[in-house]
């Protein structure tokens, strides 16, 4: 969002020593999805990452190795679990907002700087952070690019603010090596004041090999749209969460596979409520119902439980939420600041926010 996007801040970091997440994560029990009854030993542990930087960015690789992005153009990673932490940043970067980053495993990857014009690049690595390549520049002083994903080792987008009263979308099929901008055609007309949060990369999401959805707000309506074909054609829908003011919408989304997906925003002002921070949908966002029992407060990121039908965690400045049930009902379990949250197929889930705050899952 190129006016609001670089004002959204957060509240300053409570204490973590984290609460009890309310099931045993790692092997989702049906009785206690039921009776979110919690248990010790679960939640948020912090690592030392040796940063100051905020980290919007992450890409949870295992419980082992992930990438972190954030402010002064800061790219950190871990391959121990967060024990050590090696910045990896582009060099010459120090200038930039670092928003989104996507990676194919320890050594490959590819990180969104946002901002108006020439400040919104890509860059691609293939050797673990050692060298990058900036493969992407914007040039049109309209665009304000938001965040990016990928479909597979090849195929990704990028989603631009809207130019020409329509969200632009970037494209490649190499990897991330090289990009083209998509005709604008099959794209819906953006609402007056409509833009994207590029709050914790999660604004464009993606699930299998050709669906993507968008998060959007800053407008009369919140709304999400969806492609089911790389990017070229779109739907649009409305989501029952805060709207009407340029610091309200759907921040982030979370689809576990094209049908099922997870939306949470609210205000990100701290002195403004949220009193519905979330919705579920069941037909690829076609339609979205809001959660029963959301989130108290606004939340940034979401990620699901990787292999689970139910769990999944939504993260914001004021703390963290998990719901037990696919998102109709969230639970709190930990009041640390963190914009941003991604899991990894063997379980390792990973958040990361202000002042250089890193922390995995734990049980």
């Amino acid at each position: 969002m190129a006016a609001a996007v670089l004002a959204v801040t957060g509240m300053v970091a409570a204490a973590p020593g984290p609460s009890a997440v309310a099931a045993t994560i790692s092997h989702e029990p049906a009785a206690a999805a039921q009776r979110a009854t919690p248990l010790a030993g679960a939640g948020w542990h912090l690592k030392t990452s040796g940063s100051t930087a905020r980290f919007r960015g992450l890409a949870a690789v295992s419980r082992s190795t992930a990438w972190v992005a954030g402010t002064g153009g800061t790219v950190l990673r871990t391959h121990d679990g967060g024990k050590r932490w090696s910045d990896v940043s582009p060099p010459g970067a120090g200038g930039l907002e670092f928003r989104d980053i996507e990676a194919f495993d320890a050594r490959r990857a590819v990180v969104l700087a946002i901002g108006e014009g020439e400040a919104s690049r890509v860059f691609r690595t293939d050797d673990a952070g050692a060298t990058w390549h900036e493969s992407f520049r914007n040039t049109d002083p309209r665009a304000f690019y938001d965040c990016l994903t990928f479909f597979d080792q090849r195929h990704g987008i990028a989603l631009s603010d809207p130019v020409d009263g329509r969200y632009r979308i970037l494209s490649t099929g190499d990897g991330g090596r090289s990009w083209r901008v998509l005709p604008s055609d099959g794209m819906p007309p953006a609402q007056p004041g409509e833009a994207a949060f590029a709050a914790s990369g999660q604004c464009l999401v993606s699930a299998g090999r050709h669906d993507a959805w968008i998060a959007t707000g800053g407008a009369t309506t919140a709304r999400v749209l969806h492609t089911a074909d790389r990017g070229h054609t779109w739907s649009v829908t409305d989501a029952p969460l805060p709207a009407g003011d340029p610091a309200r919408g759907v921040f982030a989304l979370a689809f576990r596979d094209r049908a099922h997906g997870l939306a949470v925003g609210g205000d990100y002002r701290p002195d403004q409520p949220s009193p519905r921070a979330a919705a579920v949908s069941a037909d690829a966002g076609a339609t979205w119902t809001a959660s029963a029992e959301p989130p108290k407060a606004y939340r940034s990121g979401a990620a699901w439980l990787p292999h689970s039908r139910r769990l999944a965690l939504a993260v914001g400045p004021s703390g963290s939420d998990v719901t037990f049930d696919g998102g109709r009902t969230w639970h709190p379990f930990d009041q640390g600041s963190y914009d941003t949250v991604d899991c990894a197929p063997d379980l390792g889930c990973w958040a990361a926010g202000e002042r250089g705050r890193v922390a995995r899952l734990g049980w």
